[in-house]
């Protein structure tokens, strides 16, 4: 027999930017841990939690199958599937915010779910930099998770994110990415320090900088990303004797023998391109760009683009670390610089 008031126990988000398929198997799950789903008792077909959800049938599929994969769920040809097992020790429920999936938060998010169990469930969503949307996701959501992983980027009101951060138990929290000041306690941090980061990756390419005479920043004003950056940057040009500008209008961007551009988003990267293209320069030679976060695509365009980045890869299987080992994590991810024909 089909368990009694199964629907009331399944919620679907079409906020979350966690698969569907997963959606459905951890919410399964938790119903199990709670003691509403029991040893034995069938779950509705397919084609019926297809119908109910009005998701596709491959969905449902591979949700079962993943709960069958990891052993809680068993099936019987031509009846369907049922719970094999309720006892799933240590389940990890993670709650994943990120303010945007770039090519490098999914790197992220990819190695973070590679080194934790399969059995754990991760509910993932993206607020957009909306602090007004982060703390909707947030708020009834705290106290229901075992873990919180949060990287807090926001366009405009993050100056009291801290408060609601606060809520979170301390030996739950995981902040990834980018430090918050004001939060207290004891809590796990993998995360890059910007202002130090910049700095030393320019000081690394001071050789191949000594050709040029003019650094300038692309910050512009409806771009999301720390401040601490251009604080950086600017400590750089003052120790070095660098002169310097700060580009907040494209349509104002002058492009001469001897600048070098630092380019933080890859909408920028694009357009400078397209504009040091108009011109005569030959970059590398007259020119210098240099881009932030490292891709396969920037080992290519223009011969090779210089870049700066943190290593996204390891940022995830810290955080996965601080996860599993059950221990405090305050950790500041490397930054490199990869050296490059466009510098």
């Amino acid at each position: 027999m089909v368990i009694k008031n199964f629907y009331k126990y399944i919620d679907l988000s079409y906020y979350s930017a966690t698969p569907k398929y997963l959606q459905l198997a951890n919410a399964i799950t938790k119903a199990i841990n709670e003691g509403k789903l029991e040893k034995e008792e069938s779950l509705p077909s397919i084609n019926e939690l297809s119908f109910e959800y009005e998701i596709s049938r491959d969905t449902v599929e591979k949700a079962y199958k993943h709960l069958k994969n990891i052993g809680i769920l068993g099936s019987v040809p031509g009846k369907g599937y049922f719970i094999k097992n309720v006892e799933v020790e240590d389940h990890l429920k993670i709650l994943m915010l990120f303010n945007k999936l770039s090519p490098h938060k999914k790197i992220i998010y990819d190695a973070f779910v590679a080194n934790i169990p399969e059995t754990a469930a991760v509910d993932f969503f993206i607020y957009n930099n909306d602090f007004t949307f982060f703390k909707k996701i947030l708020s009834p959501r705290i106290d229901q998770y075992t873990h919180y992983l949060i990287m807090p980027h926001f366009k405009d009101g993050g100056d009291n994110a801290h408060e609601i951060i606060n809520k979170i138990p301390k030996d739950k929290l995981i902040i990834i990415d980018k430090l918050v000041h004001k939060i207290t306690g004891n809590f796990s941090a993998v995360y890059q320090d910007f202002e130090k980061d910049i700095y030393l990756a320019l000081e690394k390419a001071l050789p191949l900088l000594s050709k040029y005479h003019t650094l300038k920043i692309i910050s512009l004003e409806y771009a999301i990303y720390p401040i601490e950056i251009v604080k950086g940057f600017l400590n750089f040009c003052h120790e070095y004797a660098f002169n310097y500008v700060v580009v907040q209008d494209f349509n104002n961007i002058t492009i001469e023998a001897g600048d070098v551009f630092i380019t933080h988003m890859e909408n920028d990267l694009v357009e400078l391109i397209e504009k040091i293209l108009t011109t005569k320069l030959e970059v590398g030679k007259e020119v210098g760009v240099i881009s932030y976060n490292e891709s396969p695509l920037k080992k290519i365009i223009l011969n090779g683009i210089t870049t700066i980045s943190t290593d996204f890869q390891l940022m995830g299987e810290r955080a996965a670390n601080a996860v599993l080992e059950k221990s405090l994590l305050h950790e500041a991810m490397p930054f490199h610089l990869y050296e490059r024909a466009s510098l």
